[in-house]
């Protein structure tokens, strides 16, 4: 009978003699996740930025054609705005990081979690103050658009003109970039994106030159 051959495997030991179970391999897949949930995230904040800002100033510039009102309008708004989404985030994420640490107390007690498992966990935390911080930047990054595409434009109907045509080559642009990571259909998203900029500037525009209008402020 042919001899049978044995297979030795080692299992690595620590310093103390004790055996170590294998490592698990990191799930690229969980972060790849992560960084897609962060685009969205900011994508969307920058469509409202974008929107909310372009809005604004097609509203500002129903009655008034100044450029420098609809500017500065613009500012304010960017600055508002960015504040409110950052603080609105910061609230959101701490209320969501207590949960999720009174979690970790339950697990620690009823499992008895080690050191290490809790320090990972730990790290795998959301930050607030980052994601506040990243709210902000993605609102102030789409609120800038229209304020530059009307910076340089003397002439008033051009000057709206102008923020239209900058406000929706924006728009599709973040709804393309929405649709790939959220692995939704283009054309699809890019069209609700962009209607929905479309209607939120008419609306501001048309409702502001009416109240504009009937109660004699068109400057």
């Amino acid at each position: 009978m042919a001899a049978q051959t044995q297979v030795q495997i080692t299992i690595p030991k620590d310093h103390n003699g004790q055996k170590q179970a294998p490592e698990e391999d990191f799930d690229y897949s969980q972060r790849s996740q992560y960084f897609q949930q962060w685009v969205r995230a900011a994508v969307l904040g920058a469509n409202d930025g974008l929107v909310s800002i372009a809005s604004l100033m097609m509203g500002v510039g129903a009655v008034q054609k100044d450029v420098k009102a609809m500017i500065l309008t613009g500012f304010a708004g960017l600055i508002a705005g960015a504040c409110s989404m950052a603080i609105g985030e910061f609230v959101s994420v701490y209320s969501q990081l207590d949960i999720e640490r009174a979690q970790m107390k339950r697990n620690k007690t009823t499992e008895g979690q080690n050191q290490e498992c809790e320090e990972g966990d730990k790290e795998q935390l959301p930050n607030p103050f980052q994601a506040a911080v990243a709210s902000a930047i993605a609102f102030s990054l789409g609120a800038i658009v229209p304020i530059l595409a009307a910076a340089f434009i003397a002439n008033h109907k051009v000057r709206l003109a102008v923020i239209v045509a900058a406000v929706s080559l924006a728009l599709l642009a973040f709804g393309g970039i929405g649709a790939f990571f959220g692995k939704s259909p283009m054309v699809k998203s890019c069209a609700r994106v962009l209607i929905g900029g479309w209607m939120a500037m008419a609306i501001t525009f048309g409702l502001t030159k009416l109240i504009g209008s009937t109660t004699g402020m068109e400057l």
